[in-house]
């Protein structure tokens, strides 16, 4: 098990889902991801915590009716001061979508939008840290920006978080890595012309599994969708997936040598 105590700040730390069928969605993260439930009170929206071997790793929700939002996984990214991360993302061309809020004593939080479009959370840990499990099956393992500016996105993540920005992989694909700490903690990727038109710059999520090909048939037994087939990559073995209500997200097994 993968056990997380803190995050330093601009790593990746949480994601949840906005689901318009909260259970639905439950049903079908429990087939693929064998996750249980730690279902909030009715004050908190019935906020769903997943759970792998009794530890958070992930949350689902259903906005209330008055709130319209995208199904969609969102990536939440750790600030050592969510107050002072909020004035920075105005400071350089992102936009709040919403107040800095405070959630009882669980830790505060904020939603923006960066300067090429994509939407992003900020967690400023209280008692909840985020996830609590990471980089073994049914928890998170890597997020990754696809941008349609990724040069203007990394700019502001860097400006933003502190984060350390790699050189890009190649100059046939634009894809880097940032760092916070000691760590390689994420990605951000140009969103080329193979990317359909009508898709906005966003972040996404990748969920560990013992075998994508059988994930996969998972998913698709299941109500969900393939939208890019399992294909190895030196990292493990990964796929694109959207799940019953068309959420976005990716699954990937572990290389032979593991993470």
């Amino acid at each position: 098990m993968s056990e997380v105590t803190s995050y330093v700040q601009g790593t990746p730390c949480w994601v949840d889902l906005s689901a318009s069928d909260r259970e639905r969605a439950m049903d079908f993260y429990r087939e693929l991801l064998g996750w249980d439930y730690a279902v909030g009170p009715a004050e908190t929206g019935h906020y769903t915590q997943a759970l792998v071997d009794g530890k958070p790793v992930a949350a689902l929700y259903t906005p209330p009716p008055d709130q319209q939002q995208p199904v969609t996984w969102l990536t939440y990214l750790a600030s050592d001061d969510v107050r002072a991360t909020a004035e920075a993302v105005t400071a350089h061309g992102g936009r709040l979508l919403m107040d800095v809020m405070d959630v009882m004593d669980f830790g505060s939080m904020v939603v923006a939008v960066d300067p090429a479009g994509a939407v992003f959370g900020v967690w400023q840990a209280g008692t909840h840290i985020g996830a609590r499990v990471v980089n073994q099956p049914g928890a998170m393992v890597w997020n990754e920006l696809a941008s349609r500016d990724a040069p203007a996105a990394r700019r502001f993540y860097a400006s933003v978080f502190g984060v350390e920005i790699s050189p890009p992989m190649s100059e046939q694909f634009d894809y880097t890595t940032f760092r916070a700490g000691d760590r390689e903690v994420g990605g951000i990727m140009t969103m080329d012309t193979s990317w359909p038109a009508q898709m906005s710059s966003h972040w996404q999520v990748y969920f560990a599994v013992p075998d994508t090909d059988a994930a996969v048939r998972v998913v698709d037994e299941h109500g969900g969708g393939t939208v890019v087939g399992p294909q190895d990559s030196p990292y493990g073995r990964m796929a694109v997936v959207r799940d019953p209500q068309g959420a976005l997200f990716s699954l990937i097994s572990a290389p032979a040598g593991g993470w």
